[in-house]
């Protein structure tokens, strides 16, 4: 696809990376056909070709309007149609790039613009998400049904190992997740510390950066990005192997700090650094299987699970097999259905600012994964659960948790 960038973002970085990424389009289409958006509305500029031809259009010198923010708004970033392309376009960093451009070009409507404010300011600080949901816990009883199922249910937090090991990695808490679910990476140490392996958080760790940059604050996401580059330094310096990410969402992102930081000059090899230390939970433990199998195990054979592979996961990482692998290994089998590489409309903060659609979704997820038979579902990334769970009374749970509870 050949590119005219307008005069202020020729050699500009982000224009650079944008016509280097339009240049490798060749306009086939293939992207369609696994694009959740397009296949849901049927619209062509709700799919990446269609999106992709906006993007190029604001960045040759057209105005963006409305209507182009809202295209670009109902993209949930599951960046299957990466997974798609033959051409290897990467869409996920252009469609970043496009949205900060025609954002600023655009003005949201006031609503949207207090909605989003509050996500950014609420969702990445636990000190302030944390009493919010535990107020919205104690009045789950008294709510509509249809507002009660977004509040996930309370979870006591559980027992950690307090075993010291030779071996350690770091591992990242998170920002909602320890709140929601305390238990997946209660569940996490407990599996490594079987395995001779400890796990230490750094406190000064937090929310990886993905929901502030992916709500067009991005100097918030790299605050997010350099606060846990800057607790992470000195643990690896002190031994660490690894970092590790138990929901894939953060995983995604925090293996892009290199990319995201590439031109600052205090932060660029200290990110790329991070990055190529940071693996998913699965890539760890399935270069653990021989050990994994020496493990005493209880049986889950009247269980029948169905496996949701997050995007983040599989399009996002391309990661594929290690989870069904990992659990293989301790005798569980897991189903997936027969649309695991569509997305389940979670997508971060899509499923609050694109309800609609993300229910839609969902919904079309559910009806796959209750066809498998499945009396659980288990995923890899806390907003799948969350999302999943709203819709389903079947029991969404993280697989590490599935494979805790198996070991005996």
């Amino acid at each position: 696809m050949q590119t005219n960038l307008a005069d202020h973002y020729k050699n500009s970085h982000a224009g650079n990376v944008a016509e280097e990424i339009l240049g490798k389009c060749v306009h086939c289409g293939f992207c369609t056909a696994t694009c959740p958006t397009y296949q849901l509305l049927g619209d062509e500029l709700d799919g990446p070709r269609g999106r992709i031809y906006l993007i190029k259009q604001v960045l040759e010198g057209q105005p963006a309007t409305e209507k182009t923010l809202s295209h670009l708004d109902r993209c949930l970033t599951c960046r299957s149609c990466e997974s798609t392309c033959p051409s290897g376009v990467e869409y996920g960093k252009l469609v970043e790039i496009g949205r900060h451009i025609v954002e600023d070009q655009v003005a949201r409507p006031l609503m949207q613009q207090l909605e989003r404010a509050a996500l950014k300011t609420v969702l990445p600080r636990n000190w302030l998400f944390t009493p919010l949901l535990r107020t919205g816990q104690a009045l789950r009883p008294l709510l509509p049904k249809h507002i009660a199922s977004k509040v996930p249910k309370f979870q006591a937090q559980t027992a950690r190992p307090s075993s010291q090991h030779a071996r350690k990695m770091i591992v990242l808490e998170g920002c909602v997740q320890p709140s929601i679910s305390p238990n997946i990476n209660a569940a996490t140490a407990r599996v490594f510390d079987r395995l001779k392996i400890q796990l230490i958080a750094a406190p000064k760790a937090g929310c990886c950066g993905a929901i502030r940059s992916h709500l067009n604050d991005l100097e918030g996401g790299m605050a997010d990005a350099k606060r846990n580059i800057d607790a992470w330094i000195p643990l690896l310096d002190a031994g660490a192997e690894a970092i590790i990410m138990t929901a894939s969402g953060c995983g995604t992102t925090v293996k892009e700090y290199g990319y995201l930081l590439s031109q600052d000059a205090h932060y660029a090899e200290k990110a790329k650094r991070i990055s190529s230390v940071t693996m998913d939970l699965s890539e760890v433990l399935a270069s653990q299987i021989e050990a994994l199998k020496t493990l005493p195990t209880q049986s889950t054979t009247q269980q029948t699970i169905a496996y949701h592979p997050p995007c983040s996961l599989q399009h996002g990482q391309k990661i594929h097999g290690k989870t069904e692998q990992v659990l293989a290994a301790v005798g569980i089998p897991v189903k997936r259905c027969t649309d695991s590489h569509i997305c389940c409309g979670s997508a971060g903060t899509y499923s609050i600012l694109q309800a609609d659609i993300g229910r839609s979704l969902r919904d079309q997820k559910l009806q796959h994964l209750h066809a498998t038979g499945a009396t659980s579902i288990v995923t890899a990334n806390i907003g799948c659960i969350g999302h999943l769970q709203s819709g389903t009374d079947t029991p969404v749970q993280h697989w590490i948790e599935l494979l805790d509870s198996a070991l005996a």
